[in-house]
């Protein structure tokens, strides 16, 4: 058995001994071993040419980063939580995701950026974002959300192949998680997954969700509904095939998103399900999302805000009672 945090920890290790070029850079990945463990004891396999630790400056080293790729390195970048990425923005807007646009396809920018995402921990509202949907809206970015073992391991190698920038959110709450690592290899970054068969109702989910759609299918199990389990993995660009495929299938879809409901990643679903697939539907798409308050911090109101399974359980109730 292998955790969440492992698995990611010997993505970068592996990577880092198959190309000389791969290193990792970040706040506090050095000595400290990475604010959520992930980098604990890779200074000392590969010192401090390769695992460096950077100023508290967002736009500085990740600006660094995007020259370093420029120039044939591979780094790996280390934003530790969604928020401080918004003191980045810039750098990851306008130079990662255009320059190999803006220069006519001279430059571009293989840059990977690790950061972690979602609430569930108790970290208030301004640790607690699900910021991945504003990513995913940018062209010349590809957002992976790895929610199993094997993807949290198989998703970085492929990610450092890529020619243009890519970001990666794991979610807080998984890097406890146990799993077997069914592959040590890459994995596809281009499609979607299916979790769990069913016939009745698509439950669409990603990364910190994936869990709380799984939970709610065998919960519905029960009821004698089975429900099939879509694991997005990649939300951009989003795998229409796979979603829609599943929603051919069993004619009713719920998505299960953390990020808030409007202007959401599960907005952007709901929409393609309608303009591909209204006819096969036999009720409307519903969207279970966090409420659209900044995060509570005290426990029982954290966990009334986000996406819980009983929340998912009585959206398929709806649509098939």
């Amino acid at each position: 058995m292998t955790t969440y945090r492992e698995a990611m920890r010997e993505a970068i290790r592996a990577a880092m001994r198959a190309d000389e070029r791969v290193f990792l850079m970040g706040e506090d990945v050095g000595p400290y071993g990475g604010t959520f463990a992930v980098s604990l004891g890779l200074l000392e396999e590969f010192g401090p040419e390769r695992i460096r630790d950077t100023p508290l400056s967002e736009s500085t080293f990740v600006g660094a980063g995007i020259g370093a790729a420029m120039n044939g390195m591979r780094p790996i970048v280390e934003v530790m939580t969604v928020n401080f990425s918004m003191l980045a923005l810039d750098q990851i807007v306008n130079n990662a995701a255009t320059l190999r646009h803006m220069s006519g396809n001279q430059f571009g920018v293989p840059l990977v950026i690790r950061m972690t995402t979602g609430a569930g921990r108790q970290l208030a509202a301004q640790h607690s974002h699900s910021l991945e949907g504003w990513y995913a809206h940018i062209p010349g970015l590809r957002i992976l959300a790895p929610g199993t073992v094997t993807d949290a391991y198989g998703m970085l190698a492929p990610a450092l192949a890529d020619p243009d920038p890519v970001l990666i959110f794991e979610h807080g709450t998984l890097y406890n998680l146990d799993g077997e690592l069914d592959d040590q290899t890459a994995v596809d970054i281009d499609s979607a997954a299916v979790r769990r068969p069913g016939r009745d109702v698509t439950l669409i989910a990603y990364g910190g969700t994936l869990g709380t759609a799984l939970t709610a299918a065998e919960q519905l199990s029960g009821d004698g509904v089975e429900a099939e389990v879509i694991d997005l993995r990649t939300l951009r660009p989003l795998d229409d095939e796979t979603v829609m495929g599943s929603v051919r299938r069993t004619h009713r879809a719920v998505i299960v998103d953390e990020g808030w409901r409007s202007g959401s990643l599960a907005a952007e679903i709901s929409a393609r399900i309608t303009e591909q697939a209204f006819y096969d539907l036999d009720a409307p798409v519903d969207r279970v999302c966090s409420a659209e308050v900044p995060m509570p911090y005290p426990r029982h109101l954290e966990q009334a805000a986000l996406p819980q399974p009983d929340d998912v359980v009585a959206a398929v109730a709806r649509m098939t009672g």
